[in-house]
């Protein structure tokens, strides 16, 4: 039976279509899809503390929610990206950079399909976001809630984002490589005795 916490992150995923649909059907004489669509957003993100909140508290931690959970963010904000960078039709005109996108598209990329090749190899996948990863990912938010609002500072903060995907993706890529590394030398070892 799937527990509380993995039907919050089930939840969150259910929350995209809605979020991508406000984005699709804005327009400058719709400016209230804006605000509908940062309340969808602020309700996922809201999700996502109360689902970890309540697998620590509870001890409601899965295999599946350790799945569901960064699956549902990735998404999320893969989604929100993409869509937000081709809505360029804001009040006030603040868009997030090509480079932001294309940044955090490819380092989840390369999280999930990296995740898929340790777990081909491992017959095992042990999910820890790395405390930079939170960090990350809470920066990520903030562009998507400063574009809604379009804040003038939003610059600022993608700026912030970009650099923080950039070097957790690179950690996460090093991480990748020393979990294959050390099951090849423990199974070298192994097949050598």
């Amino acid at each position: 039976m799937i527990n509380i916490a993995n039907k919050i992150s089930l939840f969150r995923i259910l929350t995209i279509p809605f979020f991508v649909g406000l984005i699709l059907y804005y327009s400058p004489e719709r400016d209230f899809l804006r605000f509908i669509a940062l309340g969808v957003f602020l309700l996922a993100v809201l999700s996502d503390a109360i689902d970890g909140y309540i697998a620590r508290t509870k001890k409601q931690i899965t295999k599946a929610g350790a799945i569901l959970d960064p699956l549902a963010d990735k998404l999320l904000l893969i989604c929100a990206f993409i869509f937000l960078y081709f809505q360029g039709d804001f009040i006030g005109g603040i868009k997030i950079p090509l480079y932001v996108v294309v940044a955090v598209i490819s380092r989840d990329v390369i999280i999930l399909l990296g995740s898929l090749v340790i777990y081909m190899v491992r017959q095992d996948l042990e999910i820890k976001p790395s405390l930079l990863g939170k960090w990350t990912t809470t920066f990520q938010m903030l562009v998507i809630i400063s574009i809604l609002l379009q804040n003038k500072f939003t610059y600022i903060i993608y700026n912030i984002a970009f650099i923080m995907t950039i070097i957790s993706g690179i950690s996460y890529i090093r991480r990748g490589f020393k979990i294959l590394y050390d099951t090849d030398i423990k199974n070298y070892n192994r097949n050598s005795r």
